[in-house]
């Protein structure tokens, strides 16, 4: 991971992770015996930033209990031939590898990568059953679902690198023939959108209740660009937008991705990186919001590194997370820690 001192500049969704920056604020990790399930992170060799299975261990290693990992795709480590349309295999081959080299025992008790979100082109509609077949082989029993983002915005300083996709993507009906391959095949889909367009997941999800949807990132709630400086405002909208997606059975919560850039915060910009008490501030009305309305059964805490690294430590992430459960009960924060993300991406016991 490249390290620099300088400040990240004001650009792109999240900001890089700087390791000399993060290593001036450490913690004691509260709660270290908590088993965790960090259902929401991603590997990439890319930019010359680099976030492997090292990397990733290392964070794990820094105190809090994580027994096991879901990978999210990235765009990582597609295949650079073939059909266009199968290329996104390559990723579930690499993630299946580092999950592999866990299994080995080498890199550290938790199991990373134990489950598996790829990503295939939904738009291929009917045409998309056969790339997702092809996954499932790739996946050697750990691909778990599927992630076609669908982030877009009109002013492209949000959209970032989501600026080219289309609108509406959710509601294209080409979209939702391949979307109706997931439940038959027993895959899940991880939903990143934007806060304004959780109203077209909510209609997705009641036009296909039987396909198990992730929210992630607690429905991308933005404060960048023409959403800057108006978070009273946008707060109830948003908050009104999850509870009328709450109601979908079929729909569950990550509970993470507050560290990026494009909710609005500048930690990154400090001199200093911010304590789990300050983040747990920030971030409490978020995450409260949505356990009130899905309730901790439907919960999960994520990590989304590293593009949350940005902003602060695996370390200082889980304090915060810890530090605004404390008030549930211990079933509630099992729930919320680990079993709403083993029962969701059916992990095996043990991991």
């Amino acid at each position: 991971m490249v390290a620099s001192s300088a400040a990240t500049p004001k650009s792109g969704l999240y900001a890089d992770p700087r390791p000399d920056w993060l290593a001036l604020h450490q913690e004691e990790i509260i709660d270290p015996s908590r088993p965790i399930v960090d259902p929401h992170h991603h590997l990439w060799d890319r930019g010359g930033q680099r976030y492997l299975i090292e990397e990733i261990t290392a964070d794990i290693a820094s105190g809090h209990n994580v027994v096991a990992t879901v990978y999210v795709e990235a765009r990582s480590m597609y295949r650079a031939g073939g059909p266009e349309a199968f290329r996104p295999v390559g990723e579930i081959e690499f993630a299946n590898g580092v999950a592999a080299m866990s299994a080995s025992g080498g890199y550290g008790p938790a199991a990373v990568c134990a489950g598996i979100v790829g990503h295939a082109n939904l738009l291929l509609g009917e045409g998309a059953r056969a790339v997702l077949e092809a996954e499932i082989v790739a996946g050697q029993g750990r691909l778990r679902g599927i992630r076609h983002s669908s982030a877009w915005d009109a002013d492209a300083d949000v959209a970032g690198m989501y600026a080219t996709r289309p609108k509406g993507l959710l509601l294209d009906s080409a979209f939702r023939r391949g979307f109706a391959c997931l439940a038959p095949l027993g895959l899940s889909f991880d939903a990143w959108l934007f806060h304004p367009q959780i109203g077209e997941l909510t209609d997705l999800a009641h036009a296909f209740p039987d396909t198990q949807i992730v929210l992630d990132h607690c429905g991308g709630p933005v404060g960048i660009g023409r959403y800057a400086n108006r978070r009273e405002e946008i707060f109830p909208a948003w908050k009104a937008s999850i509870r009328e997606i709450a109601d979908c059975p079929n729909v569950v919560v990550k509970l993470g991705g507050l560290a990026m850039r494009v909710l609005g915060h500048d930690f990154h910009e400090r001199p200093m990186p911010p304590s789990s008490e300050e983040l747990a501030a920030a971030w409490r009305p978020y995450i409260e919001t949505c356990i009130e309305a899905f309730g901790p059964g439907r919960g999960m805490f994520e990590s989304n590194f590293p593009p949350d690294k940005g902003q602060c430590s695996y370390q200082v992430i889980f304090n915060a997370f810890k530090r605004i459960a404390a008030p549930c009960s211990e079933t509630e924060k099992a729930a919320l820690f680990s079993k709403t993300a083993t029962d969701f991406y059916r992990l095996k016991p043990g991991v």
